[in-house]
């Protein structure tokens, strides 16, 4: 079980503002907001509403023109920006990476700045490529260059938690990865702040990215003006205005499937063998009547095919042609959505699920999935229906005040003949 106490630090905009020289219209406008120790909060709003410029404010990367701003018990608006700087992990769309060093250095630079003994560098180098799921021996001594984007993230990830932070800001950092990948790194953040509670605040656009991340959003207007700052469940059934009703978009019902993890509904084990398994073992397995597929593991425990009875005729008893790649895994920190998506892109009615490194832990299938929707459908439903009778009720109280000489706001309209 992870550790569940806080180690992040409580964060506090106070009356926070910017302005930029030869600009009457503040970029930032008296922005307000305490975020709690190792809390996820997402800053989303539309391009140019001051969403990054209140994150880095909060390193000050930017300064900020008015306004105070604490981490902790400490105003950290007067002390010097670069050692504050060194106690805030920071993380940017596209890594940031300095690509004339390798993946280790890029790690260590942070620990080094501050004086970390070499053998301790040395330890949380080895700490941190473990945590973000990057094999050490394998990954060590690379240079960007020689990474994925997705690599390149989660080395983005490890370096801005190498001197252990307790805040970690985040500039659209999966903006400009694939969508599966993205997906996968997601899940991965979601699995570290877990294990590591640490206080994260999130920039994004994409507000189905802010669902799935943040435990609070604020939703933001021109300037930064803050139009909801809610639980994501909160914002999705209760939006406070127009504005952030179209943030929320169409199929609210289906959004709330990403509140939901695959590890809180029903992972089932699924029939597995092992591709180093004898040929004559497998077709037993499946010529046993007690399955009718097979889901092939290769070396290291990881999904590689979905093996059907007759596959392995077909294919004349070799296991190169026989079955169907596995195309999409999801963790158990992937939310409904990703899960549900994933089944119709394999088309196979059911995902394999998987652990930090890949290997399988188990299968969530369509039906389970479907359950899900329709409970979310029907609390919809109900709700919808709730409303409409308090609405109806509203009105019937309003036309029976009227019918009485009484004003529904409080008084009277005169006495009744």
């Amino acid at each position: 079980m992870p550790d569940t106490t806080a180690s992040g630090a409580g964060i506090a905009l106070e009356n926070l503002s910017k302005l930029y020289p030869g600009n009457p219209t503040p970029a930032v406008d008296n922005v307000s907001m305490d975020i709690k120790p190792g809390e996820t909060v997402i800053l989303v709003g539309p391009s140019g509403c001051g969403k990054s410029t209140t994150l880095k404010m909060i390193n000050r990367l930017i300064e900020p023109t008015s306004g105070r701003i604490m981490i902790g018990d400490e105003d950290v608006t007067g002390i010097d920006p670069v050692r504050l700087r060194r106690k805030v992990g920071y993380a940017i769309q596209s890594s940031g990476l300095f690509p004339h060093m390798t993946v280790a250095q890029n790690i260590a630079l942070v620990p080094k700045m501050i004086g970390w003994p070499k053998a301790r560098v040395s330890s949380r180098v080895e700490e941190m490529l473990d945590l973000v799921g990057l094999d050490p021996r394998e990954f060590h001594g690379r240079y960007p260059r020689q990474l994925s984007g997705g690599q390149q993230q989660r080395v983005g990830v490890a370096r801005a938690l190498a001197a252990d932070p307790p805040v970690l800001l985040m500039d659209e950092p999966f903006g400009a990865v694939d969508p599966i990948t993205r997906d996968h790194l997601q899940d991965e953040l979601i699995r570290l702040q877990h294990e590591l509670r640490k206080t994260i605040v999130f920039v994004t656009h994409d507000f189905d990215e802010a669902i799935k991340l943040g435990d609070r959003i604020a939703v933001l207007r021109e300037r930064s003006h803050i139009a909801q700052f809610d639980t994501p469940e909160a914002i999705l059934t209760n939006p406070a205005d127009d504005f952030v009703s179209g943030f929320v978009g169409a199929g609210a019902a289906l959004k709330r499937l990403n509140l939901t993890r695959v590890r809180d509904v029903g992972v089932v084990d699924f029939p597995t063998a092992s591709m180093d398994d004898p040929l004559q073992s497998i077709f037993d397995l499946l010529r046993s009547g007690a399955t009718n597929e097979i889901l092939l593991l290769d070396r290291h425990r990881r999904p590689y095919k979905w093996l059907r009875r007759g596959d392995l005729m077909r294919a004349k008893g070799s296991l190169a042609r026989a079955g169907t790649l596995v195309h999409d895994t999801v963790t158990r920190d992937a939310t409904l959505r990703d899960a549900l998506e994933a089944v119709l892109t394999d088309n196979a009615g059911r995902v394999a699920v998987t652990g930090r490194r890949g290997e399988y832990i188990g299968v969530v299938d369509m039906e389970t999935l479907m359950n899900n929707v329709h409970e979310l459908l029907e609390e919809d439903r109900l709700d919808a229906v709730e409303h409409r009778h308090a609405l109806e009720e509203q009105r019937a109280r309003q036309t029976r005040l009227a019918q009485e000489g009484v004003d529904p706001a409080g008084g009277a309209h005169g006495v009744k003949a």
